[in-house]
């Protein structure tokens, strides 16, 4: 009997048309048949997010053997519900890839990113996800370092036994510096840090005043070896398991006795 081909869902938060996007169909083909869904739209920051109230409007873009792409009118979220709950239905998914995103989501990153939510997602319906992503905005990036870095981890992840800790969930960023840089990959642990934003106000030519967000990351243990800040900003790749329970176990012996 042949054996059966790994099946993919790649999907994505910058929608289908970014570069990312193509470079995460392309490696997750080395692997298996791919079925791809992502974002009519640029959907970044949306994290777990999903659409209520509102049509959604799915549209096959490309098909050829061993490969279909879909763009979605929801958010990342809603395209891995979509992917799962209508087009495969019974069909065994071996992995979720979401990515390759463009731009860095490390640290506190990790609560925001639509490319996030989407990989976790894909965990809950029991499936290994990981989250790819690499540290330039830029629409024309070079996705060559993230891509083989990718692919030793999907691979690792394809082929080894996993341990029963719950679904496997990845948060993987690359660097932006040349491959030949990179000094390796390093398990991390998030970066503990936040953002603060600033309102910049303007005004329109009818005289409504509006806000124009922007802001920067504070890194609260920049000298910290064990961080994915700390690997990125030394030339690794920062790879951190992400534990979808949520729970701060060290409060509670607190709470159980200031709440008695």
């Amino acid at each position: 009997m042949q054996k059966q081909k790994r099946l993919i869902l790649v999907t994505n938060d910058d929608g289908y048309q970014a570069r990312g996007f193509a470079a995460a169909v392309e490696l997750a083909r080395e692997f298996g048949d791919v079925i791809a869904v992502a974002p009519a739209t640029p959907q970044s920051g949306r994290s777990q997010a999903i659409t209520f109230g509102e049509p959604l409007y799915l549209d096959k873009r490309h098909e050829e053997e061993g490969l279909e792409i879909y763009s979605f009118t929801g958010t990342p979220v809603d395209c891995v519900k979509i992917a799962f709950d209508h087009l495969l239905l019974d069909r065994k998914v071996d992995l979720v890839i979401s990515g390759i995103n463009h731009g860095s989501n490390a640290a506190i990153n990790v609560l925001y990113s639509g490319t996030m939510g989407a990989a976790i997602e894909g965990s809950f319906y029991g499936i290994p996800a990981v989250g790819l992503s690499l540290t330039d905005h830029s629409p024309d990036a070079d996705f060559t370092a993230a891509k083989e870095y990718g692919r030793r981890i999907v691979q690792s992840v394809l082929e080894s036994e996993r341990e029963d800790h719950g679904p496997l969930c990845l948060n993987v960023n690359v660097p932006d510096i040349p491959l030949v840089e990179i000094r390796g990959l390093r398990i991390c642990r998030q970066c503990r840090g936040l953002w603060r934003e600033e309102f910049f106000p303007r005004e329109t030519p009818n005289g409504r005043r509006y806000f124009w967000l922007t802001g920067a990351f504070n890194n609260y243990e920049p000298d910290a070896p064990e961080t994915d800040e700390w690997a990125l900003r030394n030339g690794y790749v920062a790879v951190v398991p992400v534990q979808i329970d949520m729970t701060a176990y060290d409060y509670m012996p607190y709470l159980e006795r200031i709440l008695k």
